[in-house]
Parts: structure tokens; C-alpha cells; sequence
């Protein structure tokens, strides 16, 4: 087993941050902390009217790296940054970009550095720079027509739009135009440069425990906290997937881009899941529902009242989701996924789960080990065998298993 830790996510990506003017550059500073943290080297450049709001020195000290703000800059042997710069970076990111920097770039001028090495960058299919904007502004000024036809001419010309976010806006008012917080944009950046395995497909995913209540305070849970089903969640939408999260009583921020539907009991989450899942190409089991509950709710919290005897309740079973989703008919019956999270003998049960639930594929953990933890081990079972996926982040294993299920999708003739 290895325990070598995993790389961080953007390792040896030479990411080029550019800033335009606005009150939002404060944001780039904790951008590029979080994009060096990531492992990008961060190349930054900076317009006149960038400098006006955030120094060149606060960059360069968090960059590691020379600030460049002149296309005249002779530093380069050649003087011809806009050249070099550009062929330099892996991806163009422009946070904030202002309602002017955008309609530089669609008219195609060039007269400063900044706009220069957009226009300048290699666009073919080999060499290709994918360039990334930041909107960030004011609320009248985002809505405004000009603006807009701006955006949409930009869309069109290739360049990947993020945001911009809702909210205060440092004017005073509220609205659209705000620039997307760093740590979102770090991670549109991470998504950006993960292999789109299951573009075009649609993905369901539960997450969590569920809560069978007994009374109007108490029921019956466990401890899975939903970590590893929201990191399959985001791994599944960085691959391209359009996704769908139905995620029991938990406390987790949604990943970017997906939808979510936010139950308690295991018969709420069967209601959700059953309905959508004829419309998903592929169904990922991971929440650890209960099997079990009352079979009757107390209306009224259930009293002690000085009673020495322990108040007794009938059980009934819950509807088996996974099973329910794998017996659909084909064609309507999407790719399933089940997750086996036990105590003890752990490839039995999985197996054992595999032909009782009749799917391609388990994914077997032990519970006690990883609920509320960042890290796990994974066991994946199918009609070959078995293999497991090495001690790691969530987020890590999440990406190996989405490139497991995506190759097996791929050699899976026609309609499940």
C-alpha cells in the first residue's frame, strides 16, 4: 500500500494571472496564495490601472516571480514579453477583469501588455492557451447591453467565463458582478485542467447517512459525515458530467455546478432518487442509509418521567434505493455503482453485496475508519475481482474512481 502523498492539484501548471483595474484586485492576492499552494507556478501581469488598486510588490512577493506591467519591458532578450509570456503559460487567467478589459479583448486591441499577450497567445489546436475571465463590477454595468454582447462575443471566441458571483458590491449596492471569491476560482482552475472523462453524461449521486426519526428529537443515524460522496460529487463534475446530488443530513458546502436535493429519511431519499435516476447515465450509491425504521413516529417527545423501563418500538425496513435503481428495465436503468461500508471482512460483504443488489460494481470501505475523515482506502469489487485504490484524500480517490467507472462505461456496449 502506498502512502506517498498525493500532488498537490495544480503541480507544474504555469498559470499567467492577469489583473485589471478595479477594487477586486484585493482578491488576487489571496488567489495567488491559494494557486501556489495548489502548486502552480503564478506568472503575474498587471494593467496601469491594476497598480492603481494593489502593488506589484504584494504580487511579486506572493508570486515568487517578477511582476510584469509594460509591454515596453525591456527585460525580456528579445523585448518581446507579450511573445514570451504567453507561450510561457498553460492557462490565462484574468481576475478581475473589468467591463473595459473585456471589450479589449473582443475588439482585439492591444495597447497594453495585458491585452497584447491575450491577443497574442497560440490558439491552435497543439499549442492552444485556454484563456479564463473573471468578470468583476458594477451591477449596472454588468447588465448593461454593451457588456453583455461583450461577454457573449467572448463566450463565442473560445474564452471560459467564470461567474461573476451576487452579492455586496463595494459601491454599495447589490447585486450581479461580483468577482467569484478566490477559492472558488481556484478551484474553476483545478476543474479546468481535469480529463473531461464523462463529458455529455449525466450523473446521480446520494451522499450521507440518513435520519429515521423516532420521536420529534431523536432518531436513528450514523456517522458517515458525506465527505467521500461529495468528493465523487465534485470529482464526477470536473470530468464533464452534468450532476445530481441527493445528500442526506449533513453539514458540506455543494461543489460548484452541481444540483442538489437536501433530504432526511431513507424513504425521502428513495422519493428523490427513483423519479431521476431513469434520467441519469449513471447511478453512484454512496450515502449509508439506514436499513431500518420505526415503524411508527411518536408525535410527542417520548418522557422518562422516572420510569426504570426503557421504552420499546417496532421496526419495519426501509425501501432498498440501490436495488430498486438496479432493477429498473434496460434502457432506463442507469450504470450502477454501490458502496459497501462495513466493520469487518470487508471483501466478502462487498461481493456478497455485489450479486444480492446486482450491479457491475461495489466500492467497499470500513466505515469506522474513515467516517468524518478526510482520507480512505478503497476496495473496488466486480465479476473480475478485486483491487484496491491506495490510502488517500477523498478528493484523490473520488478522481480514480470517476477514471474507473468512466473506462468501464466505455467498454459497456449500448443501454445499461
Amino acid at each position: 500500500m502506498s502512502n506517498a502523498p498525493a500532488a498537490p492539484d495544480l503541480h507544474g501548471r504555469r498559470i499567467l494571472l492577469g489583473l485589471s483595474g478595479g477594487v477586486a484586485c484585493y482578491k488576487a492576492a489571496e488567489l495567488v496564495r491559494l494557486l501556489v499552494k495548489a502548486g502552480a507556478s503564478v506568472q503575474v501581469v498587471m494593467t496601469e490601472a491594476a497598480c492603481r488598486f494593489i502593488t506589484p510588490v504584494t504580487m511579486q512577493a506572493l508570486s515568487n516571480h517578477p511582476v510584469y506591467t509594460d509591454q515596453w519591458d525591456a527585460r525580456a532578450d528579445n523585448n518581446m514579453a507579450h511573445i514570451n509570456l504567453s507561450r510561457q503559460a498553460d492557462a490565462i487567467l484574468i481576475a478581475p477583469a473589468s467591463a473595459d478589459f473585456i471589450a479589449k479583448l473582443v475588439q482585439g486591441r492591444a495597447d497594453d501588455l495585458l491585452a497584447l499577450l491575450c491577443l497574442a497567445r497560440p490558439q491552435s489546436h497543439e499549442q492552444r492557451v485556454p484563456l479564463l475571465v473573471a468578470p468583476a463590477m458594477n451591477r449596472e454595468m454588468w447588465a448593461h447591453p454593451a457588456t453583455q454582447r461583450n461577454v457573449a462575443q467572448l463566450r463565442a471566441d473560445g474564452a471560459i467565463v467564470l461567474g461573476p458571483d451576487a452579492g455586496d458590491q463595494a459601491c454599495g449596492e447589490i447585486g450581479d458582478g461580483r468577482m467569484l471569491e478566490p477559492e472558488a476560482l481556484c478551484d474553476e482552475l483545478i476543474a479546468h485542467f481535469q480529463p473531461k472523462l464523462l463529458a455529455g453524461r449525466r450523473v446521480l449521486i446520494t451522499a450521507g447517512p440518513t435520519f429515521e426519526a423516532i420521536d420529534p428529537v431523536r432518531g436513528i443515524t450514523n456517522l458517515s459525515s458525506g465527505k467521500m460522496g461529495f468528493a465523487i460529487a465534485r470529482a464526477a463534475q470536473e470530468a464533464g458530467a452534468q450532476v445530481t446530488l441527493v445528500a442526506g443530513p449533513v453539514h458540506l458546502p455543494t461543489p460548484r455546478h452541481v444540483a442538489r436535493i437536501d433530504v432526511q429519511s431513507a424513504r425521502q431519499m428513495f422519493d428523490a432518487v427513483l423519479p431521476a435516476a431513469d434520467g441519469h447515465d449513471v447511478f453512484i450509491a454512496t450515502a449509508a442509509v439506514a436499513d431500518w425504521r420505526p415503524a411508527a413516529e411518536n408525535a410527542h417527545k417520548i418522557k422518562k418521567d422516572g420510569k426504570k423501563v426503557a421504552p420499546t418500538f417496532e421496526l419495519t425496513e426501509n425501501p432498498d434505493i440501490l436495488a430498486s435503481v438496479a432493477a429498473l428495465p434496460a434502457g432506463r436503468r442507469p450504470w450502477c455503482v454501490g458502496f459497501a461500508a462495513e466493520s469487518q471482512d470487508l471483501a466478502r460483504h462487498a461481493r456478497e453485496k455485489l450479486v444480492r443488489k446486482n450491479v457491475p460494481l461495489v466500492v467497499g470501505n470500513l466505515g469506522p475508519a474513515t467516517f468524518g475523515q478526510d482520507h480512505n482506502t478503497l476496495l473496488l469489487v466486480d465479476a473480475r475481482g478485486e483491487r484496491e485504490l491506495p490510502h488517500g484524500p477523498k478528493l484523490t480517490l473520488a478522481r480514480r474512481l470517476v477514471q474507473e467507472i468512466a473506462e468501464r462505461l466505455a467498454a459497456t456496449p449500448g443501454p445499461a
